[in-house]
């Protein structure tokens, strides 16, 4: 390996730097988008089940809060009628909206910069060739020895060339798949979140409707 970056020359040390850190970005992603700390599958069941009889106290909304992230969207609806009984379903669900964008914001993170460097790695890469190419081409300017003549040189040149285009390639291809990958998990997430916030201000919604009936 180090044999090929010396081949490589100094253009390929940004590249080594992008896939150092697309390699940490995509750890972290991984670990930040398990389903168990954004949105877990029977936790909206328990929180319906739970406030059928009536509305959890503020220290188990807490508890629900540091949960997940679904388990934040839901305890926001749930901590706004706790602080207005009479909250409005309106008033409940743009709770539920404000802290769901919040979460959007957590979950988005860092993709921007895996998509950066997806797209940023090709033109490292396009960047060594060129210093590869002129270091090829500087070697025939004239008033130099004839390429033949200096075949270090131009074989220098060329590995730096290909070397740096193949590792922009190595880097972004894999970048870009991840970055597909992550989108499209949060995006489902975001839907979960979405659909379960809608459920919870319903079932609330039915709640007081029949306790308000029943007085």
């Amino acid at each position: 390996m180090l044999s090929i970056i010396q081949a490589a020359g100094w253009p390929i040390w940004p590249l080594i730097a992008c896939s150092v850190l697309a390699l940490t970005l995509v750890i972290e992603r991984f670990i930040s988008l398990r389903t168990s700390r954004v949105a877990p599958q029977r936790l909206l069941a328990e929180v319906l089940g739970l406030t059928r009889s009536a509305l959890p106290a503020p220290e188990v909304v807490n508890q629900l809060e540091a949960h997940s992230a679904l388990g934040e969207v839901l305890a926001s609806g749930l901590r706004a009628l706790n602080s207005n009984p009479r909250c409005s379903d309106q008033d409940l669900r743009a709770q539920m909206e404000g802290a769901g964008r919040l979460v959007a914001r957590r979950l988005e993170r860092y993709l921007s910069a895996l998509a950066t460097i997806a797209s940023a790695a090709p033109l490292l890469g396009l960047f060594g060739t060129v210093i590869g190419m002129i270091e090829i081409f500087g070697s025939q300017a004239p008033g130099t020895a004839a390429a033949a003549a200096n075949p270090a040189q131009l074989a220098h040149g060329i590995s730096v060339a290909l070397y740096n285009t193949a590792f922009g390639l190595v880097i972004a291809i894999p970048s870009l798949i991840f970055w597909r990958y992550f989108r499209a998990r949060v995006d489902g997430y975001l839907l979960t979140l979405e659909l379960s916030a809608d459920r919870l201000a319903r079932h609330l919604q039915q709640l007081r409707n029949t306790r308000g009936g029943a007085a």
